[in-house]
């Protein structure tokens, strides 16, 4: 049988005055009790949800922002969707995948469950509603992957290692968020505004590491492709010239033919910072 507590008995359990649990109900931050006739019942749910509240309280949390984090929660919201993320943006969107989008992600003769569920525990896909949903983005990756014929098995493998990665980058971003923001924030306790401010700071830095990541990629992509050309003899030379050559070619490639250059000497890079811009080499 679920425990019964009086209110004062879950005052006396929890170390609250009755009239703030009271405070808490109007609030929005804690549910309603079970009543019998004139007397109200709580139970551990109460306890673990009073737990919750001081717990975020002792983190800086207003009562107004824990009542919009706990609202959200049991609409079945994410905590990112609730601090604006982008959880629900563009290519972002969780998208219901049909029949036909299987047999154009994976060749008939590979669609077995095993493959769906493999997903689903990389967090590729998600089961709502009876119906696999996944991300826009991994629909049109998929798509294209497909499109090159790349056996499905390796491109979750692939996935698994990209995730390991991004897992460690994230955790990199949010220990400097945890580092140089979290204190000022949390001595604002008291701040009404604090749950926008956490928002935007998180926002601000969740774009800023995308920018970051995207770009050290494609730095990191022209590299390996230039590794690639030099080791298959792809690259231009004198005696080398290829049509190809002769194009402009995207970004992404741009090492194969605007070689990086030697690394300056101490010297030189002082010799550029004394000089400033006034003085530019070849203008």
């Amino acid at each position: 049988m679920p425990e019964s507590l009086t209110i004062d008995e879950l005052a006396s359990r929890i170390g609250l005055p009755s009239s703030t649990i009271r405070m808490y109900q109007t609030k929005g931050v804690l549910h309603a009790p079970r009543r019998q006739g004139r007397v109200a019942y709580y139970d551990a749910s109460h306890v673990e949800r009073l737990t919750l509240v001081q717990r975020l309280q002792q983190r800086g949390f207003s009562l107004p922002a824990i009542a919009e984090l706990i609202q959200a929660r049991e609409k079945g919201e994410s905590v990112a969707a609730v601090l604006g993320m982008g959880e629900t943006e563009g290519p972002d969107d969780w998208v219901r995948i049909k029949v036909r989008d299987i047999k154009h992600l994976i060749p008939m003769g590979d669609v077995q469950p095993r493959l769906l569920l493999r997903a689903m525990r990389l967090g590729l896909v998600r089961w709502k509603y009876g119906w696999p949903h996944a991300r826009r983005w991994a629909l049109e990756a998929g798509g294209r992957l497909a499109g090159l014929r790349v056996p499905s098995d390796d491109v979750m493998d692939s996935f698994t290692r990209l995730r390991t990665a991004t897992d460690a980058i994230a955790a990199d971003f949010v220990r400097l968020f945890e580092q140089q923001f979290w204190p000022e924030l949390a001595r604002k306790a008291g701040d009404e505004n604090q749950l926008e401010n956490v928002r935007a700071l998180l926002v601000e830095l969740t774009y800023t590491a995308e920018t970051a990541v995207v770009g050290t990629l494609r730095e990191s992509i022209r590299d390996a492709a230039e590794e690639f050309a030099s080791r298959h003899g792809l690259l231009p030379s004198d005696e080398f010239q290829p049509a190809w050559a002769e194009q402009p070619l995207p970004p992404i490639a741009e090492n194969i033919v605007d070689p990086a250059g030697d690394l300056p000497s101490e010297q030189e890079i002082e010799c550029f910072l004394a000089r400033g811009d006034e003085d530019e080499p070849g203008r």
